[in-house]
């Protein structure tokens, strides 16, 4: 069982009660509930929930760590091994699209690509335009090139960057792609989708309690790790406005404001991922899933 959605939509709760009633194991898909210096400030269930049902891959990785897709198909796998063993459930749940992606399509396999190539191809696009990147492309790539609107400033540069990194097409990689840890037949999947104006106040009462419960001490203490700031963890919504208010270049209420609004137009953006990069979703409001999902 999957189960996406924006956050704040409620899926963790929803995952909770389907565990309970299903006998089920609560699977983590959401990239930042994998750090366990943040369990406030990213909404990770709390101890008393994750003592109602089975929870794996929450908190289990130190916020040093650039934990990446690969890293968390694997980590993924050994659960839904364990859940399958056990005879139970497996659940996951989470907002961020591309381990949803990875554990229902496969990973791809195109290398990393080095830092100095990816900065140069970034550096002509702001210099140069995309149109100069594009026609650069489509001396190394023809075909992806003309897969692509000349106007697609990432997918241009992402696609300029690997075939230069490596010689290769990045439509060559991509058929390389390892299978999925899902496949198609194997799973069921929906989005909650609520009403956006609700679930933006959803996200403002949310941010609000977060601090009223100890993010902010949370925040203070992840700074004082004087980690990587380009670190996933230490870019975490809310983060790095509260370590400015720490530095004295916002007021808490600044901060807070911040960390809220980068939180909706998160929301907004995972509602536009969702339905452009996996259609098989099936759309439904909180409450059609929790009529579906629990007879309720």
């Amino acid at each position: 069982m999957l189960i996406a959605g924006p956050t704040a939509s409620g899926k963790s709760a929803l995952a909770l009660r389907l565990a309970q009633a299903r006998d089920g194991v609560v699977i983590n898909t959401d990239s930042m509930q994998m750090y366990r210096d943040l369990r406030i400030i990213t909404a990770r269930p709390t101890a008393e929930e994750e003592a109602l049902a089975a929870h794996r891959l929450y908190g289990s990785v130190d916020a040093a760590v650039n934990f990446s897709a690969g890293a968390y198909v694997e980590a993924a796998a050994g659960a839904l091994e364990e859940a399958r063993a056990a005879g139970r459930l497996p659940i996951f749940v989470g907002g961020t699209g591309l381990y949803f992606k990875a554990l229902t399509r496969g990973l791809s396999a195109v290398p990393p690509v080095a830092a100095e190539v990816r900065d140069a191809v970034r550096l002509r696009l702001d210099r140069d335009g995309v149109l100069a990147l594009h026609a650069e492309l489509a001396r190394h790539d023809p075909a992806g090139a003309a897969r692509l609107a000349p106007a697609d400033r990432s997918r241009i540069a992402r696609a300029l960057e690997v075939v230069l990194a490596t010689g290769r097409p990045l439509a060559d990689w991509h058929n390389q792609a390892s299978p999925p840890l899902l496949p198609p037949e194997g799973f069921v999947a929906m989005f909650l989708a609520p009403e956006r104006e609700a679930l933006y106040g959803r996200i403002d009462a949310r941010f609000a309690a977060m601090l009223q419960a100890g993010a902010l001490e949370e925040v203070a203490a992840l700074a004082a790790r004087n980690l990587d700031p380009l670190l996933p963890a230490m870019k975490a919504h809310g983060v790095p406005a509260l370590i400015r208010h720490f530095r004295g270049e916002l007021s808490l209420e600044e901060a807070a404001a911040i960390g809220a609004a980068d939180t909706r137009h998160y929301a907004k953006r995972q509602f536009t991922w969702f339905r452009h990069q996996l259609p098989e979703f099936r759309w439904v409001t909180p409450e059609q899933a929790e009529s579906g999902l629990l007879g309720t």
